[in-house]
């Protein structure tokens, strides 16, 4: 009926760019939550391992949690400021931070264990033997999920 090309009426095209979205802590923290704890929680059920189900929503979870908010909060408040944070390659941050996080998680299951064994002395702690498994691999995908997240959501101004 209408044609815009004879009536000489320009209509505006908007010119398709994918925004970048804006790093919100608690969201990424949350997810960081929620990621690990439903995928583990799916299976504990599937192999009926109930303690798979309570590490689920504790160590792994909230490993994960703990993680996302303290490395996220340092990405915000120093890591911009750091020139190897935001020169280095996407992949091989992400690389460096899981591993980084990984041998403090690792370092944390130990402390756990040792600070358990001096302060509940004989006491069987069922989840304790998952602490060396759950905060170093919880601690990889938290810091996966956040340094992901806030480097793509970092300015390109920033990355030089």
């Amino acid at each position: 009926m209408h044609d815009p090309e004879k009536s000489g009426v320009a209509y505006p095209i908007k010119v398709a760019r994918s925004k970048r979205k804006s790093f919100v802590l608690w969201r990424e923290a949350f997810m960081a939550y929620l990621s690990p704890a439903i995928m583990a929680s799916i299976g504990g059920w599937i192999t009926a391992d109930k303690g798979l189900q309570l590490g689920a929503l504790t160590t792994i979870g909230g490993t994960s949690a703990l993680i996302a908010l303290l490395l996220g909060q340092w990405l915000q408040s120093c890591g911009i400021h750091k020139r190897w944070v935001t020169g280095t390659p996407r992949l091989a941050l992400v690389a460096v931070m899981g591993m980084t996080l990984a041998v403090i998680g690792l370092l944390a299951a130990w402390l756990t264990t040792e600070l358990l064994v001096i302060f509940a002395p004989g006491e069987s702690l069922a989840w304790l033997s998952r602490v060396w498994i759950d905060f170093p691999l919880s601690a990889i995908i938290a810091s996966t999920l956040i340094t992901w997240g806030w480097r793509s959501s970092i300015n390109h101004d920033h990355q030089k």
